[in-house]
């Protein structure tokens, strides 16, 4: 999902309150996020998230 309000990507991890929770691909701190403000990630979007974190991992860095 693509929160344009937070401009990041995540994945959908449930429902808080008002908000979405989302979480960054990959792992790491969720975030909350408002419903009208968030969209399907594009297939472009989601590759480049992906690769970004696998070039990550191949550096050694932390996730």
């Amino acid at each position: 999902m693509m929160d344009t309000g937070a401009d990041r990507l995540g994945e959908f991890r449930g429902v808080v309150g008002p908000y979405w929770s989302l979480r960054p691909v990959g792992g790491g701190a969720e975030w909350e996020a408002e419903p009208g403000r968030v969209r399907p990630a594009y297939p472009m979007e989601r590759l480049r998230a992906e690769t970004a974190r696998v070039n990550a991992r191949s550096r050694g860095e932390r996730l």
